[in-house]
């Protein structure tokens, strides 16, 4: 891997007793035992419509192996939070001694979390922040940096007319913290610029149907931004061009476009000119540092706020709810190319 895996966590109690008060633990990652966590793990993914969360699936049992733990199959929720509840209450029916959940809907998921906690059963949420609950750590990049960065590539472009934001599921706090990012940060920085909204889910039919209404009453649309480019890119590229309004980067009639992921085909669409950029979110990370953190919780370890060694920050995201802040690079045409984007990896 690219990083060195590292970890701010306070130490069990039995090594505070033996006299490391104050101390931090560090892990050398791949096949390292350090954490002593040891049984089943389960995991789930909220869909496999999208690329991302494809390669997210495909990283998982690797990451496992590699953290020395043995998880069971994935299991994919399909965009369904009863389902996902039910999901989980049957991993824990197998007897599983940790859990990695990616939440659809952030309160939803809480009922789930009950269900690990009255086992005993540590949980780490990826991607997605749950609203309350036990989780012994959230493994999440800054999803309100995602808004602001998008706003920021096409705010410096477009200077003044409409854009269009399509929005993720708003149950979601990633839904929630990209839109409202976006719409405050065109607010402060750039208020010459009308943002336009669509309500899409995580869904590539209502991203569809909702960017055809809004460009039939706004041909005059100057910037799109997709907060996940998995499921709205394709779309997003198809309504351009049955509209004739598909020109690429350059052209003075080109409709900037950013999205967030980073997977293969948003990198190859800036390649083309189709796309002006990307927030790449790590889907490798995402697996390793979920089941590094779930270690660790399952051997007993507590951790705290402060920085990783692996270039991100842990910190309290709301009361009692620590989540590890990985790095999310802007992707352009200038970086496309840098192995060390895991879309390039593939």
């Amino acid at each position: 891997m690219r990083k060195t895996i590292g970890v701010v966590a306070a130490m069990t109690a039995l090594a505070l007793a033996a006299g490391g008060c104050g101390s931090t633990k560090d892990a050398a990652g791949g096949g390292d035992d350090s954490g002593g966590g040891s049984g089943k793990v389960g995991a789930t993914v909220p869909l496999l419509t999208s690329p991302f969360w494809q390669a997210y699936n495909n990283y998982v049992p690797q990451m496992a192996k590699d953290a020395g733990l043995d998880v069971l199959p994935t299991v994919n929720a399909d965009n369904n939070t009863q389902k996902q509840i039910t999901d989980i209450n049957n991993l824990l029916n197998q007897g599983v001694k940790g859990l990695v959940v990616t939440p659809i809907d952030s309160a939803a998921i809480v009922a789930g979390l009950k269900q690990a906690d009255r086992k005993g059963v540590p949980v780490v949420s990826v991607d997605v922040r749950p609203e309350s609950g036990k989780v012994a750590m959230v493994v999440r990049a800054d999803n309100k940096a995602y808004g602001s960065k998008a706003c920021e590539v096409i705010g410096d472009k477009v200077k003044q007319g409409k854009v269009i934001q399509i929005m993720g599921d708003l149950a979601s706090i990633n839904g929630r913290d990209r839109s409202e990012a976006f719409r405050d940060c065109m607010k402060s920085k750039y208020p010459q610029i009308t943002v336009l909204e669509i309500p899409a889910e995580w869904k590539a039919e209502k991203a569809a149907s909702g960017l055809e209404g809004l460009l039939t009453a706004n041909p005059d649309v100057k910037g799109i931004y997709m907060q996940a480019g998995g499921v709205y890119l394709a779309p997003t590229l198809q309504a351009l061009e049955r509209k004739n309004l598909k020109f690429p980067v350059g052209d003075p009639k080109h409709i900037v476009l950013v999205s967030n992921d980073g997977i293969p085909q948003e990198l190859e669409a800036i390649r083309n000119g189709e796309l002006d950029a990307t927030v790449s979110q790590p889907a490798d990370d995402y697996a390793k540092y979920g089941m590094y953190w779930l270690k660790k919780a399952m051997a007993g370890e507590k951790f705290k706020e402060g920085p990783t060694d692996h270039d991100s920050n842990v910190v309290e995201a709301s009361p009692g709810i620590l989540e590890d802040q990985l790095p999310a690079p802007i992707v352009t045409k200038d970086n496309v190319d840098d192995d060390a984007l895991w879309g390039n990896t593939l």
